[in-house]
């Protein structure tokens, strides 16, 4: 800096600020120079720069140390909750048969179970758990599908293969029925008729003697709009009183998107939930149901066989009565 004293130019030299930093631990300081740049009239500052210590690796180990008993504490867990889903795997097999026979017919070999579905696949998708433990215990089933599937142009095909998963799970092909009504399209931005749909639903029941409805409940599973519409249907036939006397609704519960997706891992979590009706696959029968949903060949994308592998709804299917 330049200033005039006694007709002389005097150059005063700026001393630098030294500023005093709490550092981080495992961090140093270092000051470099402010090359190119005016000098401020107090003073020069230097940058600081924080820059790690030399002995980083030690610190990064010591970190490491640190989390281990977290790692391991979450590996015994997991390993906990996995021998535990396997177990109450093999015990819950049966449960579903007497908490069915609280929640509706005395006998399970009594129940004449329609399982309501919006598209094919969907009894693979969803209720493959239900349908195989009713065939566990003889009930007879039926099922109707309320449109073919159409929103690709792949109706006609989705037909043939909604049949062919049906006889895997169980269903015979002349207890199959897809309805292809033009009000009724598979697409989630249209909304269904609620009192087309119980038309066709009632009249199913009324011709097969029906004493068990199944169908999903107020969020969907997946949250699809077609799926919802056919609780809203079932609920109007039971708030109507529109059903026989005697004809029960189970509607399958929707779980949050984590659970969805833990397989076998939900069993624990899924026996501490309140529901009237719980149905466990055992390893054989999950099996069955994956060879029913690989009948959807049209529908095989890479995220299906994700969903096959990691989806609890392939190995369980909790209930409440509507």
């Amino acid at each position: 800096m330049w200033w005039a004293s006694s007709g002389r130019a005097v150059k005063e030299e700026s001393e630098p600020c030294v500023l005093s930093l709490s550092l981080p631990p495992g961090f140093t300081q270092r000051r470099e120079p402010c090359s190119g740049k005016r000098p401020s009239k107090r003073g020069t500052f230097l940058p600081l720069v924080l820059v790690p210590a030399r002995n980083d690796r030690s610190l990064l180990v010591s970190v490491a140390m640190g989390l281990a008993p977290l790692g391991s504490f979450l590996v015994v867990l997991l390993t906990l909750l996995w021998l535990g889903s396997r177990w109450l795997r093999r015990r819950g097999a049966g449960w579903g048969h007497r908490t069915l026979c609280t929640a509706g017919p005395a006998r399970a070999d009594d129940v004449r179970a329609l399982v309501v579905t919006a598209h094919p696949d969907d009894e693979a998708m969803f209720f493959a758990p239900t349908i195989l433990s009713l065939g566990r215990f003889r009930a007879q089933l039926w099922l109707l599908c309320c449109s073919s599937g159409n929103f690709y142009n792949q109706g006609e095909i989705r037909k043939k293969e909604l049949v062919q998963s049906c006889s895997v799970l169980g269903i015979p092909s002349s207890n199959v029925t897809v309805i292809d009504h033009r009000d009724l399209p598979d697409d989630p931005a249209v909304e269904w008729d609620t009192h087309l749909l119980s038309t066709f639903v009632l009249e199913h029941v009324e011709t097969n003697c029906i004493n068990l409805l199944i169908t999903f409940d107020a969020g969907g599973v997946s949250g699809h709009a077609n799926h919802i519409a056919l609780y809203m249907a079932l609920r109007y036939l039971q708030s109507e009183g529109k059903l026989p006397e005697g004809c029960q609704v189970l509607t399958l519960k929707s779980v949050n998107l984590l659970r969805k997706y833990i397989s076998i891992l939900d069993v624990p979590i899924s026996c501490l939930q309140s529901q009237d009706v719980l149905f466990i696959l055992t390893k054989e029968e999950s099996e069955q149901a994956k060879r029913a949903m690989r009948c959807h060949h049209s529908q095989l994308l890479w995220f299906r066989h994700t969903y096959i592998l990691f989806s609890r709804f392939m190995v369980i299917n909790s209930l409440c009565c509507l």
